[in-house]
């Protein structure tokens, strides 16, 4: 197997078995004896399995594709080249010692950026904030949707096995899930992240600044203090919402075949029951029903009576904040009427939240588009709550 230059200046990969094949600005180098996978940018992926004659061992290409990424040249590239080795290359320094580094440097780059975004804070939310953004499922889903994986050398089969279903599963989540999905994140991905992000702090001569200007547009979607509101941690949320009514919770696991099951226990009663390949997950998956569950098991529903003309901008947000603060399930929104001909339909959406008394139940006024609609029910909720004594 050789590269070639073609007559447009583009490169090509070239053997003996295949046609020429386009090559981009990415290159999976899975391991030396592995197969090369070819992304064009415009179509889909092609995999090539050359057999032992045709052999990439060069990891150039692998360097400048990440560098693209990171819209970042190193000075140093003996850096990021270490950033993608995986420890099962025993021939060469792997990315342990840079992970390390970048799982501290991340750690305080994160802090900082909470810190200076949300100055009316108390330390527990900052330190939840900062624990969501460098949990290993927002890493890993950082590795996923940059395609690091795909750059980095190693010599073991499993790994691609692993990565191959968590990617499947983080596609077929219907949105992204803050503190795990259908299956556990592979720990591998998120220490690639760590060590390139170490790799470009090092070749920065340790720059904090600098290094947080380049990697924040990386870690997009920064999770928010308005995202977490609206995916509170389920099993913390459980057992705080059970201990304000003097429950007493108790999650029960056991294995059935290669199947992890959860069962939710309240006061000595089962309530749900969950499964996954995960002990960790089924255990995520069995909380979240078992809140929903209990929600809507709760009291009946509580009307509020809410005076016309209250409404304000960000009304949302701070209905999510405000459930943050009291650790309440994140407000559920419906549209409970649609009026008028298509070219001017208007909307009315409704609000519900569940508190300690019961589920709190308020409807919003008359708007053009549903996001107006969902903000009026917002601020009447808020105005409602603020009147009442539930909150």
């Amino acid at each position: 197997m050789q590269f070639i230059q073609s007559t447009d200046k583009s490169l090509f990969l070239h053997n003996h078995h295949q046609n020429r094949v386009p090559l981009t600005h990415r290159i999976m180098m899975e391991s030396p004896e592995s197969c090369v996978i070819l992304t064009n940018p415009i179509n889909k992926s092609i995999a090539l399995i050359p057999d032992d004659d045709y052999i990439i061992t060069d990891m150039a290409a692998s360097i400048r594709a990440v560098e693209e990424i990171l819209d970042y040249n190193f000075k140093n590239k003996k850096l990021l080249e270490q950033a993608l080795t995986h420890s099962s290359c025993t021939d060469s320094p792997s990315y342990q010692r840079l992970e390390f580094v970048g799982d501290a440097a991340l750690g305080l780059a994160i802090s900082n950026f909470v810190y200076l975004t949300y100055p009316e804070l108390d330390p527990g939310q900052l330190s939840l904030l900062r624990s969501a953004n460098v949990s290993t499922e927002k890493l890993a889903r950082v590795a996923v949707k940059h395609s690091l994986y795909k750059f980095v050398r190693h010599n073991t089969t499993t790994l691609d096995e692993k990565v191959k279903e968590f990617v499947i599963a983080v596609e077929q989540e219907e949105e992204a899930e803050v503190h795990g999905g259908v299956m556990k994140a592979p720990k591998v991905l998120a220490d690639i992240v760590e060590s390139v992000v170490a790799a470009v702090y090092v070749d920065m001569h340790f720059d904090l600044k600098l290094l947080w200007k380049k990697i924040n547009r990386l870690l997009e979607p920064i999770i928010t203090l308005d995202l977490l509101a609206q995916q509170p941690q389920p099993v913390t949320m459980l057992y705080e919402l059970c201990q304000k009514d003097g429950k007493h919770v108790d999650i029960k696991h056991w294995r059935k075949e290669e199947k992890d099951i959860a069962s939710v226990y309240v006061d000595g009663q089962f309530v749900v029951s969950a499964t996954s390949e995960n002990k960790e997950n089924a255990k995520l998956h069995a909380a979240k029903s078992a809140i929903t569950k209990l929600a809507c098991n709760h009291t009946s529903k509580l009307d509020l009576e809410v005076e016309p003309n209250t409404e304000f901008g960000g009304a949302k947000q701070k209905l999510n904040e405000l459930c943050g603060r009291k650790k309440w399930p994140a407000p559920t929104y419906r549209i409970e009427k649609q009026v008028g001909p298509s070219h001017d339909r208007r909307f009315i959406c409704s609000v519900q939240v569940a508190v300690a008394k019961g589920v709190v139940f308020v409807m919003g006024d008359e708007k053009t588009r549903v996001k107006d609609a969902e903000n009026s029910a917002a601020s009447a909720m808020i105005w409602g709550l603020q009147g009442s004594n539930l909150s």
